[in-house]
């Protein structure tokens, strides 16, 4: 299967040699082409910065990054922003709409920016929207509808440019438990019918069991990795938990 993400000993490095934090420390690890993949950890542990990292929002201080074959860590200036405006999807805890703009036009603007044609858009962003069930508020400001429908717009626009990779960072993290519930299954939805693939992190074990690897980070370095395989969402469930209780004093943190 075709790895979409590369991440071959990647380092980040904070402060100076008098007083150096390792923020990610030699962390090496593949994402396949459809792959659901969690990130967990502690506050503090590295996941935050690591996402950063892959999504280029941050430089790292060794190592490579490969999304489809190409080396983000060497991009610069245009070629820079065509990767993150062509490649990558973001969905953020607090979603990120903008506000003088309904929701259609909040999916449909990376596709106007992309110069994609209006009979295009208008095709494109009424099909997302019918498969994230949000046709009903296509008309509306963020400012009309709710937590988890504009987290339902947030995601129709990570993946309405057909990215190769989308990321995820503490989605669920504003949302009551139903809506966080139907925001899973939409990302569930997306991964395995349209095979998106996804990179979601999260402190949350619920939420993780949604996904279909999770890897467990402690101190800048992975500690552990679960596959899902044939597990139930309950029995994945379960094992989350035995690691992070495995985890000792950063249980408080990691649930």
């Amino acid at each position: 299967m075709e790895k979409v993400l590369k991440i071959n000993n990647v380092e980040k490095y904070y402060g100076n040699k008098g007083n150096l934090t390792k923020a990610v420390d030699n962390i090496s690890f593949d994402v396949s082409t459809g792959e659901f993949v969690g990130i967990m950890g502690a506050s503090g542990s590295g996941k935050t910065t690591l996402l950063n990292c892959i999504s280029t929002i941050d430089k790292v201080t060794a190592g490579h990054i490969y999304i489809s074959g190409l080396d983000v860590t060497t991009l610069k200036g245009n070629a820079l922003n065509k990767f993150r405006r062509e490649d990558l999807g973001f969905i953020f805890q607090d979603f990120n709409l903008l506000d003088t703009l309904t929701a259609y036009e909040n999916i449909a603007l990376a596709l106007t920016i992309q110069k994609v044609k209006p009979s295009e858009i208008e095709k494109r962003v009424q099909k997302i929207a019918e498969t994230l069930n949000i046709t009903h508020v296509l008309n509306k400001y963020p400012y009309q509808i709710s937590g988890g429908e504009k987290q339902r717009v947030a995601s129709a626009r990570a993946i309405i440019t057909n990215p190769k990779l989308i990321m995820a960072d503490e989605p669920t993290g504003a949302l009551d438990s139903k809506s966080a519930r139907q925001l899973l299954e939409n990302l569930e939805y997306l991964n395995k019918s349209l095979q998106a693939t996804i990179l979601m992190v999260t402190h949350d074990a619920f939420t993780a069991s949604y996904c279909d690897r999770i890897l467990f980070i402690k101190d800048g370095k992975i500690f552990n990795e679960l596959i899902k395989g044939d597990d139930s969402r309950k029995e994945f469930f379960d094992k989350i938990i035995d690691v992070v209780t495995l985890l000792g004093g950063d249980l408080n943190d990691a649930l």
